[in-house]
């Protein structure tokens, strides 16, 4: 996997949380369903990148972690 693609999916799932967090604390629940979003595309993406590198547990992982 790339590290460029490693930071990327870091980030996205960063910013998923970040927006989660806006909207639990304003109330915004299509806010914070979005972050949530966010957060869940970007553990799929991280679940492809394992796979590509044959880790099937660390895919398995984003991927339970994508459906939490």
């Amino acid at each position: 996997m790339g590290l460029k693609d490693n930071l990327s999916n870091m980030a996205e799932e960063a910013k998923g949380k970040a927006k989660e967090a806006l909207g639990n604390v304003t109330g915004d629940k299509d806010k914070q369903a979005e972050g949530e979003a966010d957060q869940a595309s970007a553990n799929f993406k991280q679940a492809g990148e394992n796979i590509k590198d044959g880790d099937l547990k660390g895919a398995a992982n984003d991927a339970k972690d994508a459906l939490d």
